[in-house]
């Protein structure tokens, strides 16, 4: 089954002949950041964690957004996502991939991961983060490769698939879940000491993966001849809006929480972020960026008329990832750390080695995709 995948038209090949291009550029990349150590990146003593922790904890979200699909599916016999539950799953094996390069780049020397397993311990969240995402990777591909050939032969999946279907639920879940108790354990930082992170956390992230889906559903239907259905795209653009009102109201709370109660250090780190603190403000036409792009997004999708045009909402897909990207993938992570306990400002921007780094781990991502999604259309037009 496997041999269906590298086999497509010219433009697919090329397509994944330009990662594997971009996915070597961030091996050189990441060979000079491994010689010269993390001193080639814009992290520093008061910013030790920058845009590849930003990624991961975006993406660690896509992953988690797969259960949006796997639920209703398997739970509420929901049939209109019949045809993309496949593609959820394995949407979410590329992004944990994606989540433990950006943990192994982070680290500096990987030989530091396996610290986690010489000194294991149920008190440190850094184990329970490495338990849930390795088994949340083998839950998903295990799925998603038996259910797949399930379906080549015509036949119901093995029993134990749909166990393991049940146990990926909750899951998914605890895999953004104990990410977010990365930041809100930490007493010292004022920006995450809240309650709020871990289902802000969920639920932009049910806004950011199926919005991604739904832009890879067009995508597939316009060079892979697969159509997910009308009515699939239609219930995935409503669980988007709902997600992204709940993701934004938590970030308006976040601002009384912080105003109202006059909390120094949070509101700080807010007016870094949105207006900036004494001509040290970096990251505000980011923020301001994510708010027209969220403004813009609910708007249309807050439009049933709107939403159910393929443009408009193609667009509002969009403008959530990129939003979410920003708002979890960068601001959230630097927002953190600046002011630094002396209420001083260290400003981070990325290096071009983290960007490369980065961008080089994007490419496997999506050659990963790729490759899953070529062998999932492939079996589909097969059976049918």
């Amino acid at each position: 089954m496997l041999e269906k995948a590298f086999k497509g038209s010219r433009l697919y090949r090329n397509w994944l002949l330009c990662l594997l291009g971009l996915m070597a550029l961030g091996l050189f990349f990441y060979l000079i950041q491994l010689r010269e150590g993390l001193t080639v990146t814009g992290m520093s003593r008061d910013v030790s964690w920058g845009l590849y922790i930003g990624q991961f904890t975006f993406i660690v979200g896509v992953a988690a957004s797969a259960v949006m699909l796997v639920l209703p599916y398997y739970l509420h016999n929901v049939k209109e996502f019949g045809r993309i539950t496949v593609l959820g799953e394995f949407l979410a094996v590329s992004s944990v991939i994606m989540c433990l390069l950006f943990i192994i780049v982070d680290m500096g020397m990987p030989t530091r991961l396996f610290n986690v397993l010489i000194y294991a311990t149920p008190h440190s969240v850094m184990f329970w983060d490495m338990v849930v995402l390795n088994g949340y990777l083998l839950l998903n591909i295990l799925i998603a490769w038996n259910v797949l050939e399930a379906e080549r032969n015509s036949v119901a999946p093995p029993k134990w698939v749909k166990a393991l279907i049940y146990v990926s639920i909750p899951w998914a879940f605890s895999i953004h879940t104990v990410t977010a108790f990365l930041y809100s354990g930490l007493a010292g930082r004022d920006f995450w000491l809240t309650a709020l992170i871990a289902p802000k956390f969920l639920a932009s992230a049910f806004a950011t993966g199926p919005a991604l889906l739904i832009i890879l559903t067009y995508i597939l239907k316009r060079y892979a001849n697969f159509d997910a259905g009308k009515a699939a795209v239609q219930k995935l653009s409503l669980i988007v809006t709902y997600a992204l009102v709940i993701t934004l109201f938590m970030i308006a709370v976040e601002f009384f929480t912080a105003f109202y109660s006059k909390v120094p250090g949070h509101m700080l780190s807010l007016r870094y972020l949105f207006m900036g603190i004494e001509g040290h403000g970096k990251l505000v036409p980011l923020m301001w960026l994510f708010v027209v792009l969220a403004v813009f997004a609910l708007v249309i999708l807050l439009n049933p008329k709107m939403r159910r045009n393929d443009g408009a909402l193609l667009l509002a897909c969009v403008a959530v990832f990129v939003s979410m990207l920003i708002e979890k993938g960068i601001s959230f992570v630097v927002g953190g750390f600046i002011p630094n306990p002396f209420e001083t400002v260290t400003e981070y921007v990325p290096t071009l080695p983290e960007i490369m780094v980065s961008l080089g781990i994007w490419a496997v991502g999506l050659f990963l995709l790729s490759v899953f999604y070529k062998l999932v259309v492939s079996v589909k037009a097969e059976v049918e």
